[in-house]
């Protein structure tokens, strides 16, 4: 070993002990994670459930705040200039990951920060306003066709998931609907629900109490297996609609510089808190399902999310407004 190999060696040698200490005495104060979204959604939800559970294993508080605003880039921000040790992290979803391909953005999520863990996934389901004539997402794919740009749907926002998963709806179908975007779910649903917007794609938690009064129809879930919360629902491809596979998720991420046994660590206990058979349990009855994945499963995720929805965009000709 040459001198300049020998040096790179040593230091090593010397960081190795002092980023396991780094991990050993994790987490010295309470534990931040930033939700991007306000308080009382479904990705609200689960990471104040997953606090809990962390609070537990780190016998230290982990503690939720909620910073909406800008496409995650006002959580982001606060992510990037914190400490990278650990005690701030954040929660995020497709979102944070179709923003940048719409809009401009200071952040690429790979390069600016530390990806820690896959927590959950789940998926939509297509609902209709009972007026329609279709009974199923085929036929609503022939009406649709019949009826070229007549038919509304509504979206949680431009460059949402809800609005990317209806824009690969229209790729893989060949056809065209109008989309009205909506700065959340809430109005969205008073519209649908009085026959103002025809369709949607929606979460299945968010969904339930509509169709099962009858004041919205489900056709078809967006994973490629049946939800376990809508059992009688067929996949879009069972329905006879292929090309159109969506499963929306959340997962955490950690400061730029975070020392990898720490990254490692929070990973390890969120991985064993999504897959504990309580909480496995009362994410299949909101829809979703606990994932928990290594901080290398997760940046591979997000690639593949960026890549998947980049092509939708370019394919749909979708511009950010």
């Amino acid at each position: 070993m040459n001198r300049a190999g020998f040096t790179i060696a040593f230091a090593l040698a010397l960081a190795l002990p002092a980023l396991a200490m780094h991990a050993q005495g994790y987490p010295a104060r309470p534990v931040r994670i930033i939700v991007p979204l306000a308080a009382g959604g479904g990705m609200d939800a689960v990471t104040r459930a997953l606090a809990l559970q962390l609070t537990d294993a780190f016998h230290q508080s982990v503690v939720v705040d909620n910073r909406p605003g800008a496409g995650s880039q006002a959580a982001l921000d606060i992510v990037a200039g914190a400490a990278p040790d650990g005690h701030t992290l954040m929660m995020l979803s497709a979102t944070t990951v179709m923003y940048p391909l719409l809009y401009q953005s200071r952040y690429d999520i790979l390069r600016d920060f530390a990806p820690v863990s896959q927590v959950t996934a789940q998926g939509y389901v297509l609902v209709v306003h009972p007026s329609l004539p279709a009974k199923s997402a085929l036929e609503l794919v022939k009406y649709v066709r019949a009826n070229p740009g007549k038919l509304n749907y509504a979206s949680s926002g431009i460059g949402s998931p809800i609005h990317m998963t209806t824009e690969l709806f229209q790729v893989a179908t060949g056809t065209r609907m109008t989309h009205i975007p909506y700065k959340g779910m809430g109005a969205a649903y008073a519209d649908l629900v009085g026959g103002r917007i025809d369709l949607s794609f929606a979460t299945v938690i968010s969904s339930q109490p509509h169709v099962k009064a009858g004041r919205l129809r489900a056709l078809a879930v967006s994973p490629a297996k049946r939800v376990p919360a809508l059992p009688d629902v067929p996949t879009l491809g069972e329905a006879g609609v292929p090309g159109v596979v969506v499963v929306n998720w959340y997962g955490l991420i950690a400061p730029k510089g975070t020392p990898r046994p720490i990254v490692e660590r929070v990973a390890a206990e969120a991985m064993k808190a999504t897959r504990s058979a309580e909480t496995q349990k009362r994410l299949i009855a909101d829809g979703s399902e606990g994932i928990g994945s290594t901080p290398a499963q997760f940046a591979a995720h997000l690639e593949a999310e960026r890549a998947t929805w980049g092509r939708v965009i370019k394919q749909a000709g979708i511009r950010g407004q």
